[in-house]
């Protein structure tokens, strides 16, 4: 099992008949797949009534006729229903069929009741369609009563490669999955609907599933744990980094300010706020242990860059859209670099100067567009509506040759090599003005420490998520920064 690891539908497939070709016997992985979710059932509805079963036209159908049984046998008062004729299925699915003892009605037949508690075993997360009208108006019934459902594989009516609902979508309470999770536990709105999801290892070796995942995983400190080592007692502030942030003008300072503060409280040795020279008094009048130079013009960014110890820099918070932005960040291409915000947006024309920047420059640059941005910075990966959220991020990051943070709910950080995170811990008042600068800081502090861009960009997102729980819901810009916790 591979509690962080994302396979995509094709890819279970691809695991599943590597395993049978192998000499697992595939009724053996049903059967360990059904009492699975059997034994789920048992131990998160314990008080139910009547346990109802939704068996579906194809091997998910087949784990929930292997978990009506296994729930009869226990005792519990079972139904069964099944969407279309039980008898035209095939293979595992017909075995575990004609080894259920159960009656079966027909899935139109199924009247909701005050305790009944329902296991949705009708599509698994290969599902690429819209669900049959049957299916629709039994989810509208069930969640008309707000009855508990656990779901076998995925909610039926959730694709399991892009999280989107198919017509309709159960609510599952809880969601049991087996040897990975798919893009559609995670990605938005299917990590909604998924309630609680657990991970079962059915048996198919290890080998099998890795050697069929790609690149995708499930943020968290493993990505980054090979980089993330305790400071040394011979440390000093420049072995810890130099990070400048770029402020905008006068009446655009606050945003910059935040990005430098949330730099050096996630580990910068040192912060430099670049300002120019009609915003120097604003920013210092509020800097204390973030410094401040007078950066102006391109001119003094060049000088500025003569500086090696500078090893990371934000543009972008509050600077402003325009000609500026732009030269500034072509200056920066083969730095470590965090383009947010008015620097991505200053390049809705002309992208490909800097994608081809980018690209000669050999730096680190992390791209950190939210839903607006993306759509304006890659319009063409944006209208497609066959891509999910994942595959969108990854063709975006191929595309700039840079590492896209591609900020929600369900922020993705992708490579251009292919390797995607999903994130999964960010609570939702992280939703707030500022709350970009302080990412932007923090992926900035990494680029600082020098870990690799991706890394630095997913350790960032994990850290951004904790700190918003840790703040709480009346959290503010200002009290994430306080609530940034140490890198594990």
């Amino acid at each position: 099992m591979f509690e962080d690891m994302l396979v995509t539908p094709a890819e279970m497939a691809a695991i599943d008949k590597d395993a049978a070709d192998s000499g697992i016997d595939s009724f053996s992985l049903m059967r360990a797949a059904g009492m699975a979710a059997s034994a789920a059932t048992l131990r998160l509805f314990p008080n139910a009534s009547r346990l109802v079963i939704l068996c579906g036209p194809g091997n998910n159908g087949g784990d929930g006729y292997v978990a009506a049984e296994a729930l009869a046998e226990s005792g519990a008062a079972v139904a069964l229903y099944a969407l279309g004729d039980p008898g035209k299925l095939r293979g595992d699915a017909a075995k575990a069929r004609n080894a259920c003892r159960l009656g079966i009605l027909p899935l139109e037949a199924y009247e909701p009741e005050p305790g009944d508690a329902v296991v949705d075993a009708l599509f698994g997360a290969g599902l690429a369609r819209d669900v049959p009208d049957a299916v629709q108006d039994s989810i509208r019934r069930v969640d008309a009563m707000q009855l508990p459902v656990l779901a076998v594989d995925l909610p039926s009516g959730i694709d399991g490669r892009t999280g989107e609902p198919r017509g309709a979508s159960f609510t599952a309470t809880h969601t049991v999955t087996f040897m990975a999770a798919k893009p559609g536990h995670v990605l938005m709105p299917g990590r909604a609907l998924c309630g609680t999801l657990e991970v079962f290892d059915i048996g198919i070796p290890a080998r099998l599933v890795g050697a069929r995942a790609g690149g995708m995983r499930i943020n968290g400190p493993a990505i980054w744990a090979q980089y993330a080592g305790g400071l040394q007692a011979g440390t000093h502030k420049y072995k810890r980094g130099h990070l400048a942030v770029l402020s905008g003008g006068p009446t655009s300072t606050g945003a910059a300010r935040l990005s430098a503060a949330a730099g050096l409280v996630a580990g910068a040795g040192l912060v430099t706020l670049g300002s120019p020279p009609a915003a120097v008094a604003v920013n210092a009048s509020h800097l204390t242990a973030v410094m401040l130079k007078e950066i102006g013009s391109a001119v003094d960014l060049a000088e500025w860059l003569h500086d090696k110890r500078l090893n990371a820099f934000v543009l972008g918070p509050g600077f402003g859209v325009g000609k500026k932005a732009t030269d500034f960040a072509l200056m920066l291409c083969d730095r470590a670099l965090v383009l947010d915000a008015d620097g991505m947006s200053s390049f809705q024309q002309g992208r490909e100067a800097l994608f081809e920047k980018i690209a000669a420059g050999g730096g680190q640059v992390v791209m950190t567009p939210h839903e607006g941005e993306f759509a304006r910075l890659f319009p063409e990966i944006a209208a497609d509506a066959s891509l999910s959220k994942i595959e969108k991020a990854q063709a975006a990051a191929r595309l700039s040759n840079a590492v896209i943070v591609y900020k929600g709910h369900d922020t993705v950080v992708a490579a251009p090599s292919g390797r995607a995170v999903v994130n999964t811990n960010a609570p939702p008042w992280l939703a707030t003005a500022g709350s970009g600068d302080v990412l932007a800081g923090i992926i900035g502090a990494h680029l600082a420490q020098r870990l690799p861009a991706f890394e630095a960009a997913a350790a960032a997102v994990w850290r951004h998520g904790e700190a918003g729980i840790r703040a709480g819901r009346t959290m503010t810009a200002e009290t994430l920064v306080d609530n940034i916790p140490p890198l594990p």
